[in-house]
């Protein structure tokens, strides 16, 4: 299991944060497709491949590894969000980020952040954010990494917003990363 360490369950009033389990694993695909199918909705090609049954983060090794974080009220069981946090990076981020600034091993990858609709204008994903840099201990990371299509707008902006710096483009994806606290 990868060495994160949660120091806050509490992401926004009412929403806990948990480190997901085997058992959570319907739920949170059920999640997936569901966001892909409103993305596909919206005319978005971006997480396309869940509705083909192709999971490129292959969630139950994911869930294994201890990289899968899930948001939910307490006394739900409809998952509210859900963050992949990988500690290591992936195949597709080797690609994306390479190595030049010899930091590719100092950073966690933040993938499939998405919120259930029910839960669209609270402002959650940015809670997630906010979360994901001060709720947890990174041993030995120094940032947080995360890459999106360049051509979505939305997205383009709200992780600036959220604090993260924009550090390129690379294969038609936006880069961007930011500083987490180190303990």
């Amino acid at each position: 299991m990868n060495p994160i360490e949660l120091i806050h369950t509490e992401v926004q009033p009412g929403i806990l944060a948990y480190r997901a389990l085997p058992a959570d694993e319907a739920g949170l695909a059920k999640l997936m497709l569901d966001t892909a199918r409103w993305l596909k909705s919206t005319g978005s090609t971006q997480w396309g491949k869940l509705l083909t049954g192709q999971d490129d983060h292959r969630m139950p090794e994911a869930i294994a590894r201890g990289d899968v974080f899930g948001f939910r009220e307490p006394d739900r069981e409809e998952w509210a969000g859900m963050v992949i946090l990988q500690w290591s990076p992936s195949d597709w981020d080797l690609r994306l980020w390479g190595n030049a600034d010899g930091k590719l091993e100092k950073a966690v990858y933040l993938h499939r952040l998405m919120v259930n609709r029910r839960y669209s204008g609270t402002k959650l994903g940015s809670s997630i954010l906010a979360w994901a840099e001060n709720g947890l201990r990174y041993p030995g990371k120094e940032a947080l990494r995360l890459d999106c299509i360049a051509t979505n707008e939305a997205l383009n902006r709200f992780y600036p917003a959220s604090g993260f710096r924009f550090c390129g483009e690379s294969q038609g994806f936006h880069l961007y990363d930011k500083l987490i606290p180190i303990p």
